[in-house]
């Protein structure tokens, strides 16, 4: 798995990269928030060890922008921190978006343990992903089946859901095969009323 491993103490960024690439990971670096956001505008990762305390942009506020960025897949954001854990600090992360907690100095079992758990969930968040990706459509009205097993117009579906408005056209292929077959249906009806 490709982790982006962000740390400004560049001891501990080589320790994390080490203990990260001796459990068969391939690691991208960055010396804080800043360098991590960039990281992350060139490559798609789905999981970040990051420091807390780093100058620029701390760890925290890195997590928040990570959380605002529109993305696909879930990224599994794990904090490295020399700070005693409290229950203050504890819900300043996850309020940021942390999914978890490693302590310095840096213990490889837990890191390991970590990122099993990191690897699990993100299966999870992409069968979920996929199975909601899924939309029951019947294929002769072209409604769209609701959770509540509710059958809506499709433009009411996806506006609803993203607040999208529609407007109504008719491509080339049904103006061949629909629209110019009606026309000359009414105008031959109309030629027969007004013969008879």
């Amino acid at each position: 798995m490709q982790i982006l491993a962000v740390e400004d103490d560049p001891v501990a960024r080589r320790v994390l990269r080490q203990a990260l690439t001796k459990l068969g990971h391939e690691v991208v670096e960055a010396e804080d928030g800043e360098g991590g956001l960039d990281a992350m505008a060139r490559d798609n990762f789905r999981v970040i060890v990051s420091d807390w305390i780093m100058p620029n942009m701390d760890g925290l506020e890195f997590c928040r922008r990570v959380r605002e960025r529109p993305a696909e897949d879930y990224v599994y954001f794990i904090l490295l921190t020399g700070r005693l854990a409290s229950t203050e600090n504890e819900r300043e992360a996850a309020d940021a978006g942390v999914d978890d907690f490693l302590s310095k100095p840096l213990d490889v079992n837990e890191l390991w343990m970590r990122l099993r758990v990191a690897e699990r969930i993100l299966k999870f968040a992409t069968q979920v992903r996929t199975l909601e990706a899924f939309l029951p459509i019947c294929s002769y009205c072209k409604k769209v089946r609701e959770d509540s097993n509710y059958w809506t117009q499709i433009e009411s579906y996806i506006n609803t859901r993203t607040g999208t408005d529609f407007s109504h056209s008719v491509c080339p292929d049904c103006y061949q095969r629909v629209v110019l077959p009606e026309l000359e249906k009414l105008k031959a009806d109309a030629a027969k009323q007004q013969a008879g």
